[in-house]
C-alpha cells in the first residue's frame, strides 16, 4: 500500500462569502497542488473539502497521513467526534442537527476506503508545506 502525505487549509473571504480549498499530495517523491473554490461558503466547509479533494484524488486505496490546521477537522477524528455523530444520526448533543452533514458523510466514507490519520499542524507558522497550502486556498478564492 503506497503511502502518502496530504496537507490541506481552507480559506474564506468572510465568513460566509467567498472562499477557496487546497490539498498537497506527495507520493513517491512525486507532489501535486489541487486547489478550488466557492462563491459563497464558510471556511469551516473549505476545511473539509480540502480534506475530501485531496483523498479523492487518490486512484486507489492508500495510506495517508492527512496533515490540516484546522482543529473543526482533526479533532473530529481524533477526539471521536464523528464517531459520536453517526451512532447519535448525525445529531450533536444537545440534539441538533451535524452542521455541513453531508461532507462529514463524505469524509468519513473516504476515510474508509483508505488507511487514514489525522494531524494537526499549527497555521501561519513555519511549516512550509501548510503555508503554501494556505496561499493556493487564497489564491483560489479569486479564481
Amino acid at each position: 500500500m503506497d503511502k502518502v502525505i496530504i496537507y490541506t487549509d481552507g480559506a474564506c473571504s468572510g465568513n460566509p462569502g467567498p472562499g477557496g480549498w487546497a490539498a498537497i499530495l506527495m507520493c513517491n517523491g512525486k507532489e501535486k497542488e489541487i486547489s478550488g473554490g466557492l462563491k459563497e461558503t464558510t471556511n469551516n466547509v473549505m476545511e473539509i473539502t480540502a480534506v475530501i479533494e485531496g483523498l479523492k484524488a487518490l486512484k486507489y486505496p492508500c495510506e495517508v497521513q492527512i496533515y490540516s490546521d484546522s482543529a473543526y477537522v482533526v479533532n473530529a477524528f481524533l477526539q471521536g467526534w464523528i464517531y459520536n455523530w453517526i451512532n447519535k444520526n448525525w445529531k450533536l448533543a444537545n440534539g441538533s442537527d451535524v452542521k455541513n452533514k453531508e461532507l462529514w458523510q463524505e469524509l468519513y466514507t473516504l476515510t474508509k476506503t483508505h488507511k487514514v490519520t489525522f494531524n494537526k499542524v499549527t497555521g501561519h507558522s513555519d511549516n512550509e508545506l501548510n503555508n503554501r497550502c494556505d496561499e493556493l486556498a487564497r489564491n483560489a478564492i479569486n479564481a
